[in-house]
C-alpha cells in the first residue's frame, strides 16, 4: 500500500520544539511517511483559526491524506481524541469543532475515539497528546492499521457554529473571524452575502470606509485600504503594500458593515 500523506496543522510555532518533536514520533513509526507543515502559525487556543486554516486548504490535497490538527485548549481534559474518516480524507485531533467547518456538509464514513493504548506513545502524557496519541496514530494509519483498531466508534461531533453575517435588505454585517500574516483581516461575509454588485458598495469598520471592492491586491493605491473577494470566497480588507491590522488596530470580533451605496 502506498504511504499516505501527512498535513500537520498546529498553534505551537517555531521557536519551541514541540512541531519537531511530533514529527520525530512519526517517522520513529513510519520512516517513509511524507509530512507537509500545513500551518504551525495558528493563534494560540485559536480553535476557529485553525478550523478557518483548514477549511481553506484541504480541496487542495489528494484523496487519502490524513490532516492531523492539534489546536488543544482542553488537552488532558473531557474532550475525545477523534479519527473522522470522510469519504476523501482523513482527520486526527481534539473533539473541539476544529474540524466543523472542512467537514460541513461531506459525508463521513466513520468516526473513531482514540481508545486504543496499543497505538498511543507510552508512558503517555496528558498535556502533549499531539506527540503520543495524534502523531503516533497518524503514523499507523499511514501505514495502513485499519481505522476501526485504533478505537471505539464515536458520534456526535463537537462543531463550532460559522459567525451568521446579518443580512438586510441592501446591506449586510459581519465580523473580522481571522487576520493573516499579512494583517489582512478576513470576515464572515461570504460573497453571495453581498447586497449589490462589488463597484457599488461600501465597507465600513470602524473609521475604516471603502467605496467599492477591487479584484485584488494590485490594484490599491500603496498606503490605501481596499475590500475584496478573497480566494476562499470571503470578503476581505487589507492595505496596499501594508499591513490593514497595524495600521487600524482592528482585531478579531470587530462588526464590518457593507452597504449599497447609491452615488457608486
Amino acid at each position: 500500500m502506498a504511504t499516505r500523506l501527512i498535513t500537520l496543522t498546529t498553534d505551537f510555532g517555531s521557536k519551541d520544539p514541540y512541531v519537531g518533536i511530533m514529527k520525530g514520533v512519526i517517522l520513529g513509526i513510519n520512516p517513509d511517511a511524507h509530512i507537509i507543515d500545513l500551518s504551525h502559525g495558528i493563534p494560540p487556543q485559536d480553535v476557529m483559526a485553525g478550523a478557518l486554516v483548514l477549511g481553506a486548504s484541504i480541496s487542495y490535497f489528494p484523496a487519502g491524506t490524513i490532516h492531523v490538527a492539534v489546536v488543544d485548549p482542553g488537552v488532558g481534559g473531557n474532550r475525545r481524541a477523534l479519527l473522522i474518516e470522510s469519504e476523501r480524507s482523513y482527520f486526527i485531533g481534539p473533539d473541539n469543532g476544529i474540524f466543523s467547518l472542512v467537514l460541513g456538509d461531506m459525508p463521513i464514513r466513520q468516526v473513531i475515539e482514540l481508545s486504543n493504548p496499543a497505538y498511543h506513545l507510552r508512558p503517555t502524557s496528558a498535556t502533549f497528546h499531539g506527540r503520543d496519541i495524534f502523531a503516533p496514530i497518524a503514523a499507523y494509519l499511514s501505514l495502513g492499521i485499519a481505522a476501526e483498531d485504533l478505537g471505539t466508534p464515536a458520534q456526535d461531533l463537537a462543531q463550532i457554529p460559522w459567525p451568521a453575517a446579518l443580512k438586510r435588505d441592501r446591506s449586510v454585517e459581519g465580523e473580522v473571524i481571522y487576520i493573516d500574516g499579512f494583517g489582512n483581516l478576513i470576515t464572515n461575509i461570504r460573497e453571495r452575502d453581498l447586497p449589490a454588485a462589488p463597484s457599488k458598495l461600501m465597507v465600513s469598520l470602524g473609521s475604516v470606509v471603502i467605496r467599492g471592492l477591487v479584484p485584488s491586491y494590485a490594484w490599491g493605491r500603496e498606503g490605501a485600504y481596499v475590500a475584496l473577494i478573497n480566494s476562499s470566497a470571503l470578503l476581505e480588507i487589507a492595505l496596499s503594500k501594508g499591513s490593514a491590522q497595524a495600521a487600524s488596530g482592528a482585531q478579531i470580533g470587530d462588526r464590518v458593515a457593507v452597504q449599497e451605496h447609491p452615488s457608486l
